[in-house]
C-alpha cells in the first residue's frame, strides 16, 4: 500500500464512515488539533526520562488516538473506538496526585520554568485550541460530551504536570506580574 493516495488533492479528505469534506471543514479542524495536541504530547515525553510518568502519558496519546478517530467518524456510523468517560476520572486522579505536593497557586503562572516543563505548557496551549475546535463542532454537529470534558481536564492535568515537573527540577513557578515588562526596561507594547 502506497502512503499517498492522491484522493485528497482536489482539497477533500475521508471520514471514517465513507464521506468526504473538505480538509478545512469544522471536524477535519477538530481531529487535527487532538493530533497536534498528540504530537506535542509525545514531545513532552522524550523529554521525560520517568518511566512511569511515560507510561502514564503513552495512555494519554491511546485517549488521544481514541478520540480523534470518534471526531474523525461522521455519516451515520457509529465509532468504532470512543473514550471511556472512566478516563476522566484517571485524569482528576492524576491532577490531585500531582497537586498534593504543590503549593497552592496564588496568582496566574507564566509557561516556562525548566524544558520539561515548557514542553507540557506547550501541550497544554495546543490541546486548548483542540478544545475550542471540538466546541466548535459540537455547535453545529454531536460531540459527545465525555470528549469536551476530556479535553478540558487534560489542560488542567498538562498544567499540573508542568509545575509538577518544574518542582522536581528545583524551578520555581513564574508569577505573572502586571506592568513588570515595563518596569524591567523591556518595550512596552
Amino acid at each position: 500500500m502506497k502512503l499517498y493516495t492522491k484522493t485528497g488533492d482536489d482539497g477533500s479528505t475521508g471520514l471514517l464512515g465513507g464521506s468526504r469534506v473538505r480538509k478545512d471543514d469544522a471536524r477535519v479542524e477538530a481531529y487535527g488539533d487532538v493530533d497536534e495536541t498528540n504530537v506535542a504530547l509525545g514531545f513532552a515525553m522524550v523529554a521525560c526520562g520517568d518511566p512511569k510518568t511515560n507510561s502514564r502519558l503513552a495512555a494519554l496519546q491511546s485517549d488521544l488516538f481514541s478520540l480523534g478517530a470518534e471526531l474523525a467518524t461522521q455519516g451515520g456510523t457509529t465509532p468504532t473506538v470512543s473514550l471511556d468517560e472512566s478516563r476522566v476520572a484517571a485524569l482528576e486522579q492524576w491532577i490531585d496526585e500531582l497537586c498534593s505536593s504543590l503549593p497552592p497557586l496564588t496568582g496566574f503562572v507564566l509557561p516556562g520554568g525548566c524544558e520539561l516543563a515548557a514542553r507540557f505548557h506547550l501541550a497544554r496551549a495546543v490541546c486548548r485550541r483542540a478544545e475550542r475546535s471540538t466546541v466548535s463542532l459540537s455547535a453545529h454537529q454531536e460531540v459527545r460530551q465525555a470528549a469536551l470534558v476530556y479535553l478540558n481536564r487534560l489542560s488542567d492535568l498538562l498544567f499540573a504536570l508542568a509545575r509538577w515537573v518544574n518542582q522536581r527540577a528545583g524551578v520555581d513557578d513564574i508569577p505573572w506580574r502586571s506592568g513588570e515588562s515595563r518596569a524591567n526596561g523591556a518595550p512596552s507594547a
